[in-house]
């Protein structure tokens, strides 16, 4: 067992399937399938249930994938601290939407221009599945909005939100929840932190008769309040990324309707290319 065919046992876990993996890795599928029957052959051990053509992750192949992780992402940090010099390598991240569309932009220019050796993965995700996915070890750090008091887990908060009701420009004034008890909810599927702050603020009994639209997409959720299909929660600094229809944008109270997004990563795995990104949030300018 080499630190090379662990790198294309974990290619063909994420990218779920041999002939991706190749593409990814410029290899060719016959080259991949070689390498991953030698592992196992090593090993002793299935690491896939093979159904036709898709593979399957076995039980001992996803005990595999976790030492995997770490073994590959020790032998990044031992190797850059023997070279030293500019970070490298793949840095995995995950983040919300909204995030991903109003905070990321330009810390992600400022950090290829300073790291340009480091290959950022960024995928997005509901509040909940990307802290799955860390937890999994599928990404390396993620920018959510409810941290869990887990001690396996470090964060450091960085972006102030401000959180209000978005409907049609029609809509009456909305200061409370029964402001809102006619209409329909447009929101994120289960797992968004927002969605859960939404139900807070409407309470209990709007809960039990409440109408849910769910959408995977500002843009779409934004056109859908618009046409007076409900209303929306939204983070105020997502509504300047978007060229919409008029709506309008009513503040939660403070309680409710300010959050400050963390980035959250496993406790005391901190490779180069996480560390560089972690020093260059500390030095921008406060959000």
């Amino acid at each position: 067992m080499d630190l090379e065919s662990l790198s294309i046992f974990r290619a063909v876990v994420h990218e779920g399937g041999i002939l991706k993996a190749a593409r990814k890795l410029h290899r060719v599928p016959s080259s991949v399938t070689t390498r991953i029957q030698q592992l196992e052959a090593s090993l002793g051990a299935e690491l896939f249930h093979r159904d036709r053509q898709r593979l399957h992750l076995s039980p001992r192949g996803q005990v595999l994938l976790d030492y995997a992780d770490r073994l590959l992402s020790l032998s990044d940090e031992a190797r850059q601290a023997v070279v030293g010099g500019a970070p490298s390598g793949v840095l995995r991240i995950g983040a919300l939407e909204s995030t991903t569309a109003s905070r990321l932009p330009a810390v992600l220019a400022a950090y290829h221009r300073r790291y340009p050796e480091v290959r950022v993965e960024l995928s997005t995700g509901t509040n909940d599945a990307l802290l799955a996915a860390l937890v999994a070890r599928r990404i390396d750090a993620a920018f959510i909005v409810e941290a869990p008091a887990d001690r396996s887990l470090a964060t450091m908060p960085l972006f102030r939100e401000r959180l209000g009701i978005l409907s049609a420009v029609s809509h009456a004034p909305i200061v409370r929840a029964q402001d809102v008890q006619d209409d329909s909810v447009i929101s994120f599927p289960d797992g968004c932190a927002y969605r859960r702050v939404l139900m807070r603020w409407l309470g209990d009994r709007r809960i039990a008769s409440m109408r849910i639209l769910e959408l995977s997409s500002y843009h779409a959720i934004v056109a859908c309040v618009a046409a007076g299909t409900g209303i929306a929660l939204v983070p105020q600094a997502v509504l300047a990324t978007l060229r919409s229809p008029p709506v309008l944008w009513h503040p939660l109270p403070k309680v409710h309707g300010e959050r400050v997004t963390p980035l959250v990563w496993r406790a005391g795995e901190v490779p180069p290319a996480l560390a560089a990104l972690q020093e260059s949030l500390r030095l921008a300018e406060p959000a």
